[in-house]
């Protein structure tokens, strides 16, 4: 089954990066979302794009994370620290967030990607009783200057 479309507002924020970004990042979601097709999203502007992952809608209850740079995008972990990680993909040093940086369409696919999705899945919050519609939440945020400008 596909993956579902993005939200028309989250290709709007991804049109101020390259069209190789824009692909990197909506490829990333597919994944996120192959994997996960009943998540929602929190999509958030701030120094970067963030698309947040989640069961409960709850931004606290994201399992999983993309945030868009000018030359990657990291698939970023919540509970990254807890998952096993045989190939060495989670990079970070923080008590508990850890990414994989994507620089290319081909780190998708490398060994262990899917394994670490599929963990960080299997651990996340579920709501108790009627499952949430999945559905995407566009937060903008004032233009900051740390986010380059958009594209004409």
């Amino acid at each position: 089954m596909p993956a579902r479309p993005p939200d028309p507002a989250y290709r709007k924020l991804l049109q101020r990066y390259s069209p190789a970004i824009q692909t990197l990042a909506l490829s990333t979601r597919r994944l996120i979302l192959t994997e996960a097709p009943e998540a929602s999203e929190l999509i958030y502007e701030v120094y970067t794009i963030a698309d947040h992952f989640t069961f409960t809608a709850r931004a606290g209850d994201a399992f999983v994370f993309t945030t868009t740079h000018a030359n990657w995008v990291n698939l970023g972990f919540n509970f990254g620290a807890l998952l096993p990680d045989p190939d060495g993909l989670l990079q970070g040093e923080g008590k508990v967030i850890r990414h994989i940086r994507i620089t290319k369409p081909a780190d998708l696919d490398a060994p262990g990607v899917r394994d670490l999705l599929r963990d960080a899945i299997a651990q996340a919050e579920r709501p108790e009783g009627k499952p949430v519609k999945p559905h995407a939440v566009v937060r903008p945020a004032r233009v900051s200057p740390r986010i380059p400008p958009a594209r004409s």
